[in-house]
């Protein structure tokens, strides 16, 4: 099969290499290719170079098989907290006295609500980055085969999708592409899309009705006492601080196996920890980042969780902050983008750190918006170059003094 397949694309290429009818579409035809086969080219035409197997399209593949458990388990939460909302009578007329939603029945719920999304997501997205690559005449760039996946996974599923294809054109578009594609973006580009939504459709990206997928069923058909809010808005209202956490509706476990209202792919923070030993393992995501970032948050937590006068958790629970919102699901996956982040290794400890402080700094003290990740992100992006340019000086000064000595 891989024999068949290798011969029909080398029977098309003459038509897309230099003098065919479809030259200007080149860099369509070698994306395809390099999909399946590792690129001819070698790395250089003087000097001694080494490769191996790995290239950009290998590390993407990684991070989406590090991110499959968190698809899964993502479809299955929204099937749950769809149909752990719904009255029993309502339950019973519509499905019958003996129903009893299964995980065929959850998933099922989930997959038609996050399939669409994810639709969406690639075919706006890449369409926009084959228009750019045959406008430049410059290969098609791998990065999107993630970020395409990471959009539909950090929004909930009750997104309008023409809303979803809006935000994934500017994230492509604003985010990226003009700033010459991937490699040069100094964003995250999955990021830049949920911070449009946030500020151009906020009803939509959040509130109390977004997060539970209720099916266009009316409120009167729901349990009684049926919230939709997360743990966050919960906890920036005063519920949890006043009730306690240990009286509140979602313990520890739930919010850490991920059974909790959310964003499709940031709940479980379980399966986030999956995915990160994956990236850790094969060296695809950084440890400095994601150990550093935890390491700031939970100094800040434990700051600010003894000295404002209305905490979130309270002091003895200050480590819930990572377990609650998408916090998690950011550190491994959205910190760790390996052309927006720092690139030095004493950098991407200060750029965690700065990351991990400011996401519980922006997720306490802002009233208007109970989560700070996104946020805290993006502005270590900002930060990031900044960051390389002074340990790279650092260095230099101490080897400069050393070899003066």
């Amino acid at each position: 099969m891989q024999k068949f397949l290798r011969e029909k694309i080398k029977e098309v290429r003459p038509l897309f290499e230099k003098g065919g009818k479809l030259e200007k579409f080149f860099p369509l035809y070698e994306a395809h290719e390099t999909i399946f086969f590792q690129p001819k080219e070698t790395t250089g035409k003087k000097g001694a170079h080494i490769r191996d197997a790995v290239d950009m399209k290998r590390v993407m593949v990684t991070v989406i098989a590090a991110l499959v458990p968190c698809i899964i388990f993502g479809m299955w939460n929204t099937g749950f907290q769809h149909f752990s909302v719904l009255s029993p009578e309502y339950m019973a007329k519509e499905y019958g006295e003996e129903f009893v939603p299964g995980f065929i029945d959850m998933i099922w719920f989930g997959a038609i609500r996050f399939i669409p999304l994810l639709a969406v997501s690639y075919i706006v997205g890449l369409s926009i980055e084959f228009a750019f690559a045959v406008a430049r005449n410059h290969p098609v760039s791998e990065g999107f085969l993630v970020s395409g996946l990471l959009i539909p996974l950090i929004v909930p599923s009750t997104l309008p999708l023409w809303q979803l294809a809006i935000a994934t054109a500017f994230a492509v578009v604003i985010g990226k592409e003009v700033f010459g594609g991937t490699g040069y973006n100094i964003l995250n580009p999955a990021l830049t899309a949920r911070a449009f939504l946030f500020f151009a459709y906020p009803s939509q990206i959040s509130g109390d009705q977004v997060w539970v997928d209720l099916d266009g069923l009316s409120a009167s058909l729901m349990v009684d006492g049926y919230s939709g809010a997360t743990v966050l808005a919960d906890a920036a209202n005063g519920i949890i601080s006043n009730g306690g956490v240990e009286a509140y509706r979602f313990s520890f476990t739930d919010m850490f196996f991920g059974f909790i209202p959310g964003s499709i792919g940031e709940t479980s923070t379980f399966m986030i920890l999956i995915g990160a030993a994956l990236l850790i393992g094969t060296g695809v995501g950084s440890w400095r980042i994601m150990v550093s970032m935890v390491i700031g948050a939970l100094a800040m937590a434990l700051v600010i969780e003894n000295f404002r006068s209305t905490p979130f958790f309270g002091s003895e629970h200050f480590y819930y902050h990572l377990v609650a919102g998408g916090f998690a699901f950011g550190t491994v996956f959205m910190a760790t983008d390996p052309v927006s982040a720092s690139h030095t290794n004493k950098g991407k400890f200060i750029y965690g750190f700065l990351a991990g402080l400011l996401s519980i700094l922006v997720r306490v003290i802002n009233p208007a918006y109970p989560e700070g990740v996104m946020l805290a992100i993006l502005l270590a992006n900002v930060f990031a170059p900044l960051i390389d340019f002074y340990v790279v000086q650092a260095n230099k000064k101490r080897r400069l003094s050393r070899a003066t000595v």
